[in-house]
């Protein structure tokens, strides 16, 4: 029988490129399938831990915030544009009242901004890095705390996530702690495996589901006590009517104990260090008698 070796080449060829012929691990296809989810649940869990790690990471400060708030340059930039255009089109009446709304909420990007400015430079040191400042990476708030560490050569993290409308990286955030994620679930626990503080600013549903989360694994003793800082009193009051909850039963006035009120940057930095005693703190979190690095 006569062999046709072309053929026979064209056979070989055509298993090696097939799927079933690659390896596991470099099968896209094959690792975007729901079997594999436990898997790439591991992966998004691994890949950020060891970085921060090779950083040198010891703990954290957890910044959140509106993405839409802008810093007040950029504010009073769009207020004289809304000014303008006002003049020219007395129907532009809207616009103009929400630059102004910008301008009012800009001042929140500058106290961001100059908190992690001061965390950074008080905390961050040769040889070790203490209340590195980790935000959801994206812009307003989490690009002005980014920046802040930035600003003073510190370093910074960033925990972006896949969304609908793709969500990118500020440029202020260290690249090589600037991370993205596909599932929320990991991200959470990425923002809190070495939270020492949790900062919030003003916000809206991601602002409010973060906040939420930490307040109910403190309150529940699933995470360590750690400062919780809600900058902006009049916004958060008007948001949440936490004094309604203790007085119809929902939650106990230790409960609304868990948090506190600040106005400026200054006054937060000086929460952390009587919290913390001026030092940064040395032990591991302790989770229902087991430190993060378990499962919580």
């Amino acid at each position: 029988m006569t062999i046709d070796w072309t053929s026979e080449r064209e056979l070989t060829e055509h298993i090696l490129v097939g799927p079933a012929y690659r390896l596991a691990h470099e099968d896209l296809d094959f690792l975007a399938e729901d079997d594999l989810r436990p898997v790439r649940l591991q992966l998004e869990l691994i890949k950020p831990e060891r970085a921060l790690r090779h950083h040198d990471i010891h703990s954290t400060v957890v910044v959140f915030g509106s993405a839409r708030i802008v810093s007040p340059e950029v504010a009073e930039k769009q207020l004289e544009e809304a000014q303008q255009l006002h003049r020219e089109d007395p129907a532009s009446e809207r616009q103009l009242l929400a630059a102004e709304r910008r301008v009012h909420w800009s001042r929140y990007y500058a106290e961001a901004r100059c908190f992690s400015e001061l965390v950074s430079h008080q905390f961050q040191r040769v040889g070790r890095r203490d209340f590195v400042i980790v935000t959801g990476g994206g812009p307003g708030v989490m690009e002005a705390a980014n920046r802040g560490a930035f600003d003073v050569g510190a370093r910074s993290a960033g925990l972006n996530v896949t969304l609908p409308s793709e969500q990118r990286p500020n440029p202020f955030i260290t690249p090589d702690l600037a991370f993205r994620f596909r599932y929320f679930a990991i991200r959470k626990m990425h923002f809190l495996l070495r939270a020492k503080a949790l900062v919030a600013f003003p916000g809206g549903y991601g602002t409010l589901d973060e906040l939420f989360e930490v307040l109910t694994l403190v309150q529940t003793r699933k995470m360590q006590s750690l400062p919780i800082i809600l900058f902006g009193r009049e916004f958060w009051n008007r948001a949440i009517d936490f004094d309604f909850l203790v007085d119809e039963g929902m939650i106990s006035s230790q409960d609304r104990a868990l948090f506190r009120f600040v106005e400026t940057a200054e006054q937060a930095v000086s929460v952390l260090k009587d919290f913390y005693g001026g030092h940064p703190p040395d032990e591991p979190m302790i989770v229902q008698g087991h430190d993060m690095k378990g499962d919580r």
